[in-house]
């Protein structure tokens, strides 16, 4: 059972992302970024009019149940646990299931980049409400640091070197094609300022606007505000 001492000073930075498989038919959800402290449960379950609360994830998904399980750090060893709360169509941990349909399940502990699976694609998940939710977790990360900017100026920077046939020793290649990547061409530089043409990628863009980089696996919202913080 979890300890739900709401005493505890014990607390967990968790980010969930959707963890794209297949671009055409992945469920695709805004980005949970919170402080998870430690004796509090958030029950996870399909998107109900009562379900708007603040320790409770849903998902608009008919494979989801209403209640499919529940996570929580506990307050004494301070890791992250997740429970089968007797949901009809499972919950998977790395593509395992905690637990046979409903029957609860053992609590089994979440590590840093993790694949959670709720419930399985209905009818080959055609139908955006009957695809499975999947998600990756993210333990206490660090803040990415701001190197968007600058890597992109240096980015920009060399390509008018080349333009103009200026220090062309190097060349930066598309880690999908593996051809060079020169000016005049149609190029996508992504969040995480990895670089391809946009042919290549443009098959990735079918999640949109969910992006998960083929290189580094990082999950990105391309829809996020383009305003630096300050």
């Amino acid at each position: 059972q979890p300890n739900t001492n709401n005493e505890s000073n014990v607390s967990m930075q968790v980010r969930i992302v959707p963890s794209i498989d297949n671009p055409r038919r992945s469920l695709i959800f805004d980005i949970v970024d919170r402080e998870l402290k430690g004796g509090t449960v958030v029950k996870i379950g399909r998107f109900t009019d009562r379900s708007i609360t603040t320790n409770h994830l849903s998902f608009k998904s008919k494979v989801v149940s209403r209640t499919h399980c529940e996570i929580w750090v506990d307050a004494d060893d301070g890791k992250l646990y997740i429970r089968d709360t007797k949901s009809s169509s499972g919950t998977f941990v790395n593509h395992g299931r905690l637990s046979a349909a409903n029957q609860e399940s053992r609590p089994v502990e979440i590590h840093d980049g993790d694949i959670i699976q709720l419930g399985v694609d209905y009818q080959g998940g055609v139908e955006e409400m009957y695809r499975a939710v999947k998600m990756r977790f993210e333990l206490n990360r660090r803040p990415q640091p701001l190197i968007n900017s600058s890597a992109f100026t240096q980015f920009v920077k060399k390509e008018e070197q080349d333009v103009h046939g200026h220090d062309n020793s190097t060349v930066d290649e598309c880690c999908i094609c593996l051809y060079a990547m020169a000016p005049f061409q149609a190029l996508f530089v992504a969040p995480c300022c990895h670089s391809y043409h946009f042919k290549c990628i443009r098959p990735l863009l079918e999640s949109y606007p969910g992006f998960q980089c083929p290189l580094c696996r990082t999950y990105s919202d391309l829809e996020a505000s383009v305003e630096e913080p300050t």
